[in-house]
């Protein structure tokens, strides 16, 4: 069986986008042959900073995921990216990452990858689709094939509770102070995506579909 290569890179500064990631991985896992890493990109903001607000002390949780780098893309097979949003849009570390790719665009090396997006967001209406779509313009223009989140995932349609996620990609909601962490649901979801995604690539990379 050839090994279908799954690259889960994200950006999270109070631990629950790190949440979904792990879930998404764990959803591409269950897929036969498929090899999945973790990573995150770096983070700009200043030590000081982090202190200040308390991020420092959260993203401790996850100082052992290995930083990504942007010639590394070319190994996967299919790419998830989370990132919190910011005001709409990813995060300025997600797209300082993603703003260093031009050689691997310039090359045609992403044309034909699975790209997928997934993300958290403070409030219910802070940008969940926006986000997303937002960053699906920049997968597009490095030539990779978008997979979102089909309704074949029953948590999206959940009315019982508040929750993130939509076909464009599964998401949390952190609350405006944070303190809310990823449901069940929600995880659910991410899991369902990493899954989701990760069956396409592999039904993609059997058939020698040329890049």
């Amino acid at each position: 069986m050839v090994a279908t290569k799954v690259q889960v890179i994200f950006y999270s500064m109070y631990g629950h986008v790190y949440k979904m990631a792990e879930a998404i991985a764990q959803g591409a896992r269950e897929v036969p042959g498929a090899e999945v890493s973790l990573y995150q990109v770096p983070e700009l903001v200043p030590d000081a900073a982090l202190e200040r607000t308390g991020a420092k002390a959260a993203r401790a949780a996850f100082a052992h995921i290995p930083i990504a780098k942007p010639e590394q893309l070319v190994e996967a097979d299919a790419i998830l990216f989370g990132t919190p949003t910011r005001f709409g849009n990813m995060a300025a570390q997600m797209r300082n990452f993603l703003d260093q790719t031009g050689q691997l665009w310039v090359k045609g090396a992403l044309i034909g990858k699975v790209g997928s997006v997934f993300i958290s967001t403070a409030t219910q209406h802070g940008g969940q689709e926006t986000t997303i779509t937002s960053f699906h313009s920049t997968l597009l223009h490095q030539g990779m094939i978008i997979v979102g989140l089909p309704y074949s995932a029953s948590g999206l349609v959940t009315m019982t509770e508040i929750t993130g996620g939509s076909p464009y990609g599964a998401g949390t909601l952190a609350g405006s102070d944070g303190s809310r962490q990823p449901s069940e649901n929600e995880l659910a979801l991410a899991r369902f995506q990493g899954r989701h995604v990760t069956e396409i690539a592999a039904r993609l990379k059997r058939g020698q579909i040329s890049r």
